[in-house]
């Protein structure tokens, strides 16, 4: 059995990481799976127990900006966003010295994504184990993310030596990737930061959606495999008038569904099994992971209609995440009931 850590347990966490153990921890927007970040072995544990693709790269926890200088080459613009927005939901990508980190961690690159959580519980945690920690989300790969330690435990118990658990994330989906290694820099996951926060530090930046080929690597998680996905295959529906004509289609299919949407919606359709994402597209954002896990505390129900949000700046995160948990599904007027 994984052991559930508290504050008072930090010590006998960080020793765990020392010795090669996965230690799962908090971050304001997901729980982490960390493992020492400079012992080759404990990293291929963390593989293991997610089942990751091995050239899907692994993001670095840090303690604070120091630490990130004795891995990677820290310029002025990351310097300037350190100092803005850490701790905090940003990880920077940047361009690793020379044999300061395993290919294993960076998915055979020449870079890697370095983040400061702000979560006190985990920055003591790395403190304390003297090294960075890789954090990939503490789930099952291609599940949806974590957002409680009862989370972690369900997907991976017996698999780690625990996890430091200080309650329900604030933010709910994982931090604003960003690579400070091209020009224009360019936003390689949305998330809570976004580019009008960023811009005003680093100039343009790229925002647009990038894509990874099939013999690709990725320069960070999240860009190549389905990800976020419940057991239930999740269709996308665009417009909430759209609501009553899929609710039909999802019948004639003939299989168990459910709702994903906010309380307005939810409330036109009380008798079908639903999932609140409260009231608006921030409620929404932060109880996305959640409302996807539900639905795998339900089994029976094989099929999940989730609202979408217009595109804007705070919706960016939201329907990254959720176009990637419904591999791109989108419930469209005369879909075939027997598309899945």
């Amino acid at each position: 059995m994984s052991k559930r850590y508290h504050e008072s347990d930090i010590p006998e966490a960080a020793a765990a990481l020392k010795r090669g153990e996965l230690v799962a921890f908090p971050t304001e927007t997901v729980y982490g799976l960390g493992a020492d970040a400079t012992n080759v072995d404990a990293v291929g544990k963390v593989y293991a127990a997610k089942g990751r693709p091995s050239d899907n790269p692994l993001i670095v926890t840090v303690a604070d900006a120091a630490m990130v200088g004795q891995y990677a080459t820290i310029t002025s613009a990351a310097a300037k966003l350190m100092a803005t927005f850490w701790p905090g939901p940003l990880t920077m990508i940047l361009n690793i010295l020379p044999g300061r980190l395993s290919m294993k961690v960076t998915g055979g690159l020449q870079t890697a994504a370095f983040r400061n959580p702000d979560n006190a519980l985990t920055r003591k945690l790395i403190a304390t184990a003297g090294v960075p920690i890789v954090g990939p989300s503490a789930n099952t790969s291609g599940k949806p993310s974590p957002t409680t330690a009862d989370h972690v435990l369900h997907d991976l118990s017996g698999k780690i030596a625990g996890v430091l658990d200080d309650g329900p994330t604030r933010v709910g989906v994982e931090s604003t990737i960003v690579d400070l290694t091209v020009t224009p820099p360019a936003i390689l996951r949305p998330g809570a930061i976004g580019p009008d926060e960023l811009e005003p530090i680093l100039g343009p930046v790229d925002s647009a959606i990038h894509h990874v080929g099939k013999n690709e690597a990725p320069k960070a998680p999240g860009m190549k495999y389905k990800h976020y996905a419940p057991s239930a295959q999740v269709v996308v529906v665009d417009d909430p008038g759209q609501f009553p004509e899929a609710i039909e289609w999802a019948k004639k299919t003939g299989q168990t569904f459910g709702i994903l949407a906010t309380d307005p919606i939810l409330a036109k359709f009380s008798a079908v099994p639903g999932y609140s994402l409260g009231q608006d597209i921030k409620s929404a954002t932060h109880d996305l992971f959640a409302g996807l896990r539900w639905f795998d505390l339900h089994p029976d129900v094989t099929l999940v209609l989730a609202q979408a949000f217009s595109h804007s700046e705070l919706s960016m995160a939201y329907m990254n995440r959720l176009l990637k948990s419904a591999g791109n599904v989108h419930y469209q007027p005369n879909m075939p009931t027997d598309s899945f």
